[in-house]
């Protein structure tokens, strides 16, 4: 054995330790761990928040001050065409907030403040029905179910006392009242656990009834949109938007002119089953009769900017050209064509009867019309036929604008139909020489 090694165990100290050559070659293998601290040094003054009273101070006197400079400069030329409100927050969370005596201050914003042209909406009221069918709501929908299925039971058993309608366990129903309340109030954070599962319920339409969804905050509607549309199929989201989503939307716009925020963004959630938004929403609000310039130009700018599959967007193209027009169809027929779908020969067809219907007309069509007939020549001109090119020319003599029309016709006059003959050059004999 030679003379033992020494071992540094600490800096700066050495400790010399009588141990094997096998020993010595294992701890010469192994990591040393060295009882290295960091030392982090920490700015001595910290970052201090302002209180949350002085914080809604600050925040109602900004928005005074803003006010004030608005009324005296007066808006901007932007802030005319599209003026997106800005969202004071006081940077705290739900708790902080919810802590102090005041009451929480909902922040109301919207998604844009569009301005309609007024003979454009009177337009569009000439061509409205007379006698809409009444709109129905989830409320309608469970009365009349709990209406069926009271008449079913008396007419089952003669005594009507022996055996009544089942109704919900009164813990239940105490339960979902209780979310209904919270819904109504309902700003950020996390939902009740009770309501994520009415998706997975048999009987989710009468919970649903329970929580009275006329009454959700704009928020609240948003959550419950991308519920629904994550959890339930198609056929059952197409109910939800039918009897909850849509008569929101309209019932905002029809009180402040203008979309919530969380409105538009439950509409953009309402795309994630495109089946379900065609069938729930876009066509019944066409289908009513009564949709409006300021209802469509806000609907239409959700599909415009969203991706939508071409089966689910040919089949809205042919129904919205088969039902009885009204100036918003138009408007949802040019946002359609304007995204280049592949249509198939059927759909362009479809468009191509649709515009021929009123030639005939002798009413004087919207700007909105002329518009979406110009869309869809500049899309589709090559593929229409020649009989369908000579039959929207002779359209244009009886419907026409004095700055659309000429447009329309030279689109057409150099369109290449779909039937032409292409006639390729024939190539040249070649001249064989002996070499």
């Amino acid at each position: 054995m030679g003379k033992a090694k020494k071992i540094k165990v600490s800096k700066g100290e050495t400790k010399e330790q009588k141990i094997g050559l096998a020993e010595q070659i294992e701890l010469e293998k192994a990591v040393k761990v060295k009882n290295r601290q960091k030392v982090r040094h920490r700015a001595d003054d910290e970052e201090e928040y302002v209180a949350p009273s002085l914080t809604k101070k600050i925040l109602s006197q900004a928005r005074q001050q803003q006010l004030e400079i608005e009324d005296e400069i007066g808006p901007s030329d932007d802030s005319k065409r599209a003026r997106k409100p800005v969202k004071f927050s006081s940077g705290l969370s739900d708790e902080d907030q919810s802590s102090g005596d005041e009451e929480p201050v909902e922040d109301v914003y919207y998604y844009e403040n569009i301005e309609i042209d007024e003979d454009d909406e009177r337009a569009l009221q000439m061509f409205m029905s007379k006698d809409p069918a009444p709109t129905r709501t989830l409320a309608d929908i469970i009365m009349e179910k709990l209406t069926e299925k009271k008449t079913e039971i008396d007419t089952q058993f003669s005594d009507a006392g022996v055996i009544q309608m089942q109704d919900l366990d009164p813990r239940v129903k105490a339960m979902y009242e209780g979310v209904r309340d919270v819904l109504a109030k309902y700003r950020s954070g996390k939902l009740p656990k009770a309501f994520k599962i009415v998706p997975t319920l048999r009987n989710w339409e009468q919970i649903l009834y329970i929580t009275d969804p006329p009454k959700w905050s704009a928020a609240a509607m948003y959550q419950a949109t991308r519920i629904f549309a994550s959890n339930l199929k198609e056929k059952m989201a197409q109910r939800f938007y039918n009897l909850v989503l849509l008569p929101r939307i309209r019932d905002d716009l029809a009180e402040y002119k203008r979309l919530n925020f969380h409105l538009y963004q439950a509409l953009r959630k309402a795309l994630f089953k495109p089946a379900g938004f065609m069938k729930g929403l876009l066509l019944p609000l066409l289908e009513s009769g009564t949709c409006t310039l300021r209802e469509a130009v806000i609907v239409g700018s959700v599909i415009a900017k969203n991706s939508i599959p071409i089966l689910h967007s040919s089949a809205a193209i042919l129904k919205i050209a088969e039902m009885d027009y009204t100036g918003a169809n138009s408007i949802f027929l040019r946002i359609f064509l304007d995204k280049k779908y592949a249509l198939p020969y059927r759909v362009v067809d479809g468009v191509v009867f649709h515009f021929l219907r009123f030639e005939r007309d002798r009413r004087e069509l919207p700007v909105l019309w002329h518009q979406a007939f110009l869309t869809f020549v500049q899309r589709y001109k090559s593929d229409i036929s020649s009989e369908q090119k000579e039959a929207l020319l002779g359209l244009l003599r009886k419907q026409s604008h004095h700055s659309i029309t000429p447009e329309i016709r030279r689109e057409l006059q150099y369109a290449k139909c779909r039937d032409a003959e292409i006639t390729e050059p024939k190539p040249e004999p070649m001249d064989i020489k002996d070499t």
